[in-house]
C-alpha cells in the first residue's frame, strides 16, 4: 500500500501545501515530507492527525487506497483455466490463455484424446475461429466440408457455419486455437 502516494493525492487536492498540512496536523514538514516520500510510516496517531486536518476518517483514507491491480501478460501452463464443455464419451480438454471477458481475442489450447468428439449437434456462435494442429490429428467438419487435419495444418472459418471436431485416430490430438470475439 503506497501511504504517502495516497496522503500526497489528498494534500495536493484539497489545496495544502506541506507547511500547511503540517502545521494543522501539529507535525513538522519534514515529517509529511518523508511520509509522502515513503521513507517513513506514520504512527496511527500521526496518520489520525493528518487526516484530522484533511478532514477524513481512516476508514475512507484506507477504502480508496487500493492500488490498481497491474496487468497479467505472461501465464505459466498450470494457469490456463479449463472451460471445456462436457460432452459423453472421452472428455475434450480446452484450456484457455488469461480470462477472455477482458479481451477481444480467446486462444485456447486444445486437447483432444482419442475418439473425442465436441458432440453430435455441431457448434455455432459469432465470430471466427482459426487453429494450428500441433501434434495429432483431428476431423474438422465446417457446413457441408469435412476434412482431417495433421499436425502442422490449420484452420480458419465464420464461426457462424456450422462445425465440429472429431478425433478419429487413436492417438491425442493437440490444436491451438484463437476465436474473436471470445466464445465461451
Amino acid at each position: 500500500m503506497n501511504i504517502g502516494k495516497r496522503l500526497q493525492e489528498l494534500r495536493k487536492a484539497h489545496g495544502l501545501s506541506q507547511r500547511e498540512l503540517a502545521a494543522r496536523a501539529g507535525l513538522t514538514n519534514g515529517t509529511i515530507s518523508l511520509i509522502e516520500q515513503n521513507k517513513t510510516s506514520p504512527s496511527v496517531a500521526s496518520l489520525k492527525s493528518l487526516l484530522d486536518a484533511i478532514p477524513m476518517s481512516i476508514a475512507e483514507f484506507f477504502a480508496n487506497l487500493e492500488e490498481e491491480p497491474q496487468p497479467t501478460y505472461f501465464y505459466k501452463a498450470d494457469e490456463f483455466i479449463e472451460i471445456a464443455p462436457q460432452s459423453d464419451g472421452p472428455a475434450v480438454s480446452l484450456r484457455q490463455l488469461g480470462n477472455a471477458s477482458t479481451h477481444a481475442l480467446q486462444i485456447l489450447d486444445e486437447t483432444y484424446p482419442p475418439l473425442a468428439d465436441t458432440g453430435p449437434q455441431s457448434l455455432s456462435h459469432t465470430g471466427e475461429e482459426a487453429g494450428i494442429v500441433i501434434s495429432g490429428e483431428i476431423e474438422i467438419t465446417v457446413a457441408d466440408q469435412v476434412k482431417v487435419l495433421k499436425a502442422g495444418e490449420g484452420y480458419l472459418f465464420d464461426s457462424r457455419l456450422p462445425h465440429r471436431f472429431r478425433n478419429i485416430s487413436d492417438a491425442p490430438c493437440k490444436i491451438i486455437s484463437a476465436c474473436t470475439p471470445p466464445t465461451f
